[in-house]
């Protein structure tokens, strides 16, 4: 079993700068990627970005290039989203979640946080 815990989240103005954290408790050896998500108001999960807990290689949604990064730290179990020139449709619950592989599909996912509330204003 594999939990995670999102933290980091909040409010911040338009071009501004959040890092959320993604505590991984449990095995996390056992799910070899964590992916990020996020869902606005009224519309689907979308993904944004992926990394390999083995070889911290990380992949993101053309939304997120160039302006977020995603990393891991292996001593701390935790993967961070460092994000940037957030603008407000950024504006979502941003999710991590654990799967066997890094992919951009939601139910390759088995195991997701609670959610991390993320508000850019303008």
């Amino acid at each position: 079993q594999v939990h995670l815990r999102e933290s980091g989240g909040g409010l911040v103005q338009a071009g501004g700068s959040l890092r959320l954290s993604c505590l991984v408790s449990g095995d996390p050896f056992r799910e070899s990627a964590v992916g990020w998500f996020r869902q606005a108001p009224g519309k689907d999960r979308e993904w944004v970005a992926s990394i390999s807990w083995t070889y911290g290689n990380a992949n993101y949604a053309d939304s997120a290039k160039g302006r977020f990064t995603l990393s891991r730290n292996i001593a701390d179990n935790a993967v961070y989203l460092e994000m940037s020139r957030l603008q407000p449709e950024d504006t979502a619950v941003y999710y991590c979640a654990a799967g066997p592989l890094p992919s951009d599909t939601a139910h390759h996912y088995a195991f997701w946080g609670q959610g991390a509330q993320v508000t850019v204003s303008s």
